[in-house]
């Protein structure tokens, strides 16, 4: 009994103690609650895209090498926006023709992120000349200025050249080359995660 007398006025106190340190310093309290939530809803959403992702997957839309390398460049382009609209790209569309300022396929990507793609199709593929440095220059000059992309990519079913490929990675540009599209175009895994350095994700959209 003697235990409890003396245990108990020390609990109270310490309760009380605790209550007014928070009324104190409400604002660390909301700001941990802040964090808890978001930590708890990213989890949620990484989880709910991903199932998003295993059910396209299951739909089977795949491509072969030999298939994307005798498509018609225009008809490799949908082939392009068929992806990415199987990795979740809801809102991906081909914009490719006269005019198209360096960008044939726009999609945004579930995590939010705006992806300017440009295509270069080779009707002998690999044996096709390759992909330089002025090809990712035109991407480079009109990607972020004109259509406001958060990750610009180049597609080819060919080569790129070593310039080039120097080039992209001072330029922050992303190539799909040969070797990457027949990964992606298997459906082994969706784009975003074959490419590096990709930026952060942004808060999820309408479009995710």
């Amino acid at each position: 009994m003697l235990t409890i007398a003396v245990v108990a006025p020390a609990g109270t106190g310490l309760i009380v103690m605790l209550v007014n340190w928070l009324l104190t310093h409400w604002c660390i309290l909301i700001v941990a609650l802040a964090l808890a939530v978001f930590a708890g809803a990213s989890w949620l959403y990484y989880r709910k895209q991903r199932a998003q992702w295993e059910a396209a997957r299951a739909q089977g839309l795949r491509y072969g090498m030999p298939q994307l390398d005798a498509l018609h460049h225009t008809r490799f382009e949908d082939a392009v926006r068929e992806l990415m609209h199987r990795d979740g790209c809801q809102d991906a569309q081909r914009v490719g023709g006269r005019g198209d300022l360096g960008a044939d396929v726009k999609a945004t990507d579930p995590y939010g992120r705006r992806r300017v793609i440009q295509c270069k199709h080779r009707r002998n593929g690999a044996q096709g000349s390759p992909v330089g440095t002025p090809d990712l220059q035109v991407l480079n000059g009109t990607a972020r200025q004109v259509h406001g992309a958060d990750i610009a990519v180049i597609v080819t079913n060919g080569r790129v050249t070593g310039p080039a490929v120097t080039f992209a990675r001072q330029q922050r540009l992303h190539i799909v080359d040969r070797q990457t599209l027949a990964v992606w175009a298997s459906g082994s895994r969706p784009l975003w995660e074959l490419l590096r350095a990709v930026p952060p994700t942004r808060r999820p959209t309408s479009l995710s």
